[in-house]
């Protein structure tokens, strides 16, 4: 991958070491995708394979937050879950108009992804970081791990 169509910045941390991560691996998999895009576009194999892999990361991602919300009884669950329902459905959307050959554009996904992912990390998703690092400090929290998350919700 000659250029990055997104870069991991320190702002985009929410304090929770296990989302941050998620988070940096879902700007690989994007640049992935763009990668696949430039690559002779829609009839790319590798942006079949980019797209899949978007989706299914993004549903394990989404599923690791509102895991850890149930788990802390976080007050913006609903409209956090929401905004997650939202997106999935939107990219689902996309993902089965390309794959029927409707009028398609794939680098307008790429921009779709990047811009709904930055803007929710900094609205949304630093909302929860916020919330789960005042419970760690007043010892409501046990540390957020990926260990932690394997258990039983």
């Amino acid at each position: 991958m000659a250029e990055k169509f997104m870069e991991w910045e320190d702002r985009f941390s929410v304090g929770i070491p296990l989302i941050d991560k998620q988070h940096q691996r879902l700007i690989e998999i994007i640049n992935n995708l763009y990668d696949a895009c430039r690559q002779n576009g829609a009839v790319y194999t590798g942006f079949v394979t980019a797209l899949h892999e978007t989706v299914d990361y993004v549903g394990y991602h989404f599923g690791t937050e509102e895991k850890i919300m149930r788990r802390v009884n976080y007050p913006g669950y609903a409209f956090h879950k929401k905004e997650h329902e939202t997106f999935v459905k939107e990219v689902l959307k996309q993902m089965h108009d390309y794959e029927n050959e409707k009028a398609y554009a794939p680098h307008a996904l790429v921009r779709y992804l990047r811009d709904w992912v930055l803007s929710h990390v900094a609205l949304t998703d630093l909302k929860l970081g916020s919330y789960l690092l005042d419970m760690k400090k007043t010892g409501a929290l046990e540390q957020v791990s990926e260990k932690s998350m394997d258990s039983k919700s």
